[in-house]
């Protein structure tokens, strides 16, 4: 029953970041458990679990509906995110990067390299620098040997677009997006140094700016919906016009 129920948890969450029910549409459990081909008690369970986690809210007339979330909650998210890195990058380079998680971190940039410093970048060198990016950050995580940190990440992307790979440059051309990528690849460059030379504040702060060029993504797919709406289409959960003075 765990490894269903897990499995559960895992395709809803999934089915709700990339956006395939509507802010508002109510998640009855007899037809989720009939799309998923699983009993209701494993939906029950994993539906209780992700209104814990933020995902879905209960519903006027009964169980569960999924919510709509805001800018700010999902720029929040980020900040937070870049906060949570910076935190763990300060506790690597402070107590020193080991030779073994130098090394992995090294390769990745090396994987980045070949995806980005070229003349253009094609759909096949994005994906390698998706999946680049997505371990480097979680490298990060785990090399800071911190549990409470490991977990309070794991909550944080399961929230829209919180997740290091999921606001990547977003922009309407591969031309365009290349050169954003270019310099968030520098970024990365940047950091590995300041780990490698044991200057802590300066990786926090690399870690803390880097997040900026997320939250330019979701500045960009409030300004050009049509775009983010064709790149990101679990963006329709996000209340993009609902912006404040705060996440701006």
């Amino acid at each position: 029953m765990e490894s269903l129920q897990s499995r559960v948890l895992v395709q809803l969450r999934d089915m709700i970041l990339k956006g395939e029910f509507a802010p508002g549409e109510r998640l009855a459990e007899i037809p989720l458990a009939d799309r998923l081909k699983a009993s209701r008690t494993p939906v029950k369970l994993a539906l209780a679990t992700l209104e814990h986690e933020g995902l879905v809210e209960s519903s006027p007339g009964g169980g569960y509906q999924m919510r709509k979330f805001t800018y700010a909650e999902v720029s929040d998210a980020i900040l937070v995110r870049g906060n949570l890195e910076g935190y763990a990058a300060r506790t690597i380079a402070e107590h020193g990067l080991s030779r073994q998680l130098a090394r992995e971190l090294h390769e990745l940039l090396a994987i980045g390299d070949k995806a980005v410093l070229k003349d253009s970048m094609n759909l096949d060198d994005y994906a390698v620098y998706v999946e680049m990016n997505s371990r480097l950050h979680a490298l990060l995580i785990a090399g800071s040997e911190n549990a409470a940190l490991s977990r309070a990440m794991d909550m944080l992307n399961g929230l829209p677009f919180a997740e290091a790979s999921s606001m990547l440059p977003m922009q309407s051309s591969l031309e365009e997006g290349h050169a954003w990528m270019r310099l968030a690849h520098s970024q990365h460059h940047s950091l590995v140094d300041a780990l490698g030379r044991g200057q802590g504040l300066r990786a926090q702060a690399l870690c803390e700016e880097h997040v900026e060029i997320a939250r330019m993504n979701l500045k960009m797919a409030m300004e050009r919906p049509e775009v983010a709406a064709e790149v990101l289409p679990g963006i329709a959960i996000v209340d993009l016009a609902a912006r404040t003075a705060r996440a701006r």
